[in-house]
């Protein structure tokens, strides 16, 4: 038996998170799903594992409401139920940056797809031949289960450290374009704004993630696997996991 896995995540503005609590807790338990959905006055972030029509029909309601109509996510299979219990979590922000003035339920900051990614790693440069660089936004110890090719990876064990943490990149990364990347999309995002706002202009978010350059891109440029965080451990770029060895 195999199950269906999906993440999401979306920036709007929520304000009756209670009721929005108790009806998502009430449709997933009805379900039989898994996994974890954070709710935030920015926005939400969940991740789902279960029998696969079950997991749409949630979607589905979930997309009744207009504020998620447009709801997308991405998915994969596992042997294995990733997620331990189902739970609701009422959160101050869906990813912790603790930076109160960054709202990016009001705007994105301008993203780059994952084959067009690729084409200019390919070709070595934009499309306005311009060298790329890629940022990698996770913790040090995703980092070390893969990451991109000559990607720059910062010293954090949280994305709380990331604002300090990018004190220490060279002042010339600005020349170029600079691509933030991170798991599912989440953290590159808020990430991409901040670096807007500390006035690199050219600066873009890798739209879905590593997951989305998996399932569009493959492996190419890509080295190891992506730490995910459930009990899958890493996903390979066939979306399929891999066991972490502990010593």
């Amino acid at each position: 038996m195999y199950f269906f896995n999906v993440a999401g995540y979306k920036f709007v503005q929520l304000s009756d998170l209670l009721s929005l609590k108790e009806k998502m807790e009430n449709e997933g338990a009805r379900l039989e799903l898994k996994g974890t959905i954070l709710l935030a006055e920015e926005g939400i972030n969940l991740f789902l594992c279960g029998d696969q029509k079950h997991v749409h029909e949630f979607l589905r309601l979930l997309r009744t409401d207009s504020r998620f109509a447009d709801f997308t996510v991405k998915d994969s299979w596992s042997e294995t139920v990733a997620f331990r219990r189902f739970k609701v979590k009422l959160k101050k922000e869906i990813i912790t940056m603790k930076h109160p003035t960054l709202r990016p339920e009001s705007g994105r900051a301008p993203s780059v797809d994952a084959l067009t990614l690729k084409c200019w790693l390919d070709q070595g440069h934009d499309d306005r031949g311009r060298p790329v660089k890629l940022l990698d936004t996770r913790n040090d110890y995703e980092v070390a289960d893969g990451t991109f090719h000559e990607a720059i990876t910062l010293p954090i064990t949280n994305f709380s450290e990331f604002p300090n943490a990018l004190k220490l990149l060279p002042a010339e990364l600005s020349e170029g374009t600079l691509v933030t990347f991170c798991t599912g999309g989440i953290r590159c995002e808020k990430a991409a704004l901040y670096m807007r706002e500390q006035g690199y202009s050219n600066v873009l978010q890798l739209d879905g993630g590593i997951l989305k350059y998996f399932e569009e891109s493959g492996a190419r440029h890509y080295t190891g696997s992506c730490f995910v965080f459930d009990d899958r451990a890493a996903l390979q770029p066939d979306l399929s996991p891999t066991a972490r060895v502990f010593l």
